[in-house]
Order: structure tokens, then sequence, then C-alpha cells
């Protein structure tokens, strides 16, 4: 995958977040999740963003990091909504799902990245 293709990957994925978000009860913890999962799932793809924009190899693995995690903490979010049967789980794991595919992604690209750099020193 190249990276403007998963550029577009992880933007259609914010956008999906962002309406299943918008799906949510308007109950205290239909808003706590909302909020976070808003927040992380809008940041995979803007971190992901800064990432191409990287000066260095270090840096670049560096803000991988920051990817990863915020891809791992959606799928946190996207299991609690599920598990707190806040939304329909035939609704939330296409979703998940996805967020685990982009967690593998850049699991991969992170690991290809720091071998690369090991490589260059």
């Amino acid at each position: 995958m190249t990276p403007s293709e998963l550029k577009a990957r992880s933007k259609e994925f914010a956008l999906r977040v962002l309406k299943l978000t918008a799906a949510l009860p308007k109950t205290i913890e239909g808003r706590a999740i909302a909020n976070q999962l808003v927040r992380s799932g809008t940041s995979v793809a803007a971190n992901y963003r800064t990432a191409c924009r990287a000066r260095s190899r270090s840096e670049f693995v560096a803000r991988l990091g920051i990817v990863l995690e915020e891809a791992d903490e959606t799928q946190l979010w996207l299991e609690l909504v599920i598990a707190g049967k806040l939304l329909p789980a035939k609704q939330v794991q296409p979703l998940l799902d996805e967020a685990s595919e982009l967690v593998a992604i850049f699991v991969a690209s992170r690991k290809s990245a720091t071998a690369n750099l090991k490589s260059e020193i």
C-alpha cells in the first residue's frame, strides 16, 4: 500500500468514526466514549500525514509509533461500544475490523522503517 493510499484509507476511517460517534446515545457513557473515539479515530489520519512529512527516518519511526498508539486506542473504544451495548455489534464490527487492519499495517510499517533505520547506521 502506498503512502497516498494509506492517507486516503486513514482519512476514510476518520470519517467513518465521526459517523459512528454521531450515532452513539447521548448518555454520560455515550458522550464520554464518543469524545475519546473522535479524538483517537481522527488522530490516526492526522498523525499519519504528519509522519509522511517527517524530516528523518527516526522522526518517521517515532511518528508511526504515535499513529499506532492512536489506532490501538480507537480499537479499545470500539470494543467498549460493543461490550457496553451502546450500539449493535453488527453496526460497530466493520469499523473495529478496519481499526484492527490499520493497526496491523502500522505495526508492519513501523517494523520495516525501524529495520531500515538500523541498516543505515
